[in-house]
């Protein structure tokens, strides 16, 4: 029990609904190792009050009057903040989904995810571990069916590290997966971003996805 403990995940929520705040901080406060430290209405203040209290992660919500999600994600991101945002939003749209993504967001979840999921995917958040919903990541997939123009297929090796980054596995454990060295993932990885045109793990994922390359 202590063990479970040991860990407390701080997080700020962001979003425009007190009701859905309300309901948030209830859920996490019931659970002994979360800690909601504060709740903004938009995304201009949630950008404010994450550089504030450095939580762990950012619930995020994406369309909000006063700052949307997607714009606070990318300053929270230009200014190196250390939390890691969630998107939790009721939209799993073509125009939603892939800018949360390539702004910065760790993961994203649709609001009618169940309790003990939401649960999990915080943890992985923390953890700096991807975390897309079943739901978007269909979305994802049926979205891009093609490759743009242009651009360069994975290989065999670009491919499965890929495939070991969605599954939220280290470069350190990677490395060790494939018997190879953390510098050479590095090197591996920085193929993937380039053939796929991301700029990081989590739209590399979302990418992958898109492109049926995961899945």
């Amino acid at each position: 029990m202590a063990q479970e403990s040991a860990r407390v995940i701080t997080l700020v929520v962001v979003d425009d609904h007190p009701v859905v705040r309300d309901g948030l901080r209830g859920m996490f406060d019931s659970a002994p190792d979360f800690e909601v430290l504060g709740e903004a209405s938009n995304g201009v203040e949630g950008v404010d009050l994450a550089v504030r209290l450095d939580p762990d992660v950012v619930l995020m919500d994406l369309r909000m009057p006063g700052g949307g999600g997607v714009a606070a994600i990318a300053e929270l991101a230009r200014r190196g903040a250390r939390s890691k945002v969630l998107v939790l939003t009721t939209y799993d749209t073509d125009s939603d989904t892939l800018p949360a993504i390539e702004a910065g967001a760790t993961g994203y979840l649709l609001k009618d995810a169940p309790r003990d999921e939401l649960f999990t995917a915080v943890r992985a958040a923390a953890d700096g571990r991807t975390v897309l919903s079943p739901a978007v990541a269909s979305r994802l997939i049926s979205r891009v069916r093609t490759p743009a123009a242009g651009s360069e297929a994975l290989s065999v090796r670009e491919r499965e590290v890929l495939e070991l980054v969605a599954k939220g596995t280290s470069n350190r454990e990677i490395a060790a997966e494939l018997f190879i060295s953390e510098a050479t993932v590095k090197t591996h990885l920085t193929h993937v971003f380039a053939k796929l045109g991301a700029k990081d793990r989590a739209a590399a994922v979302a990418i992958g996805y898109d492109r049926g390359i995961l899945g």
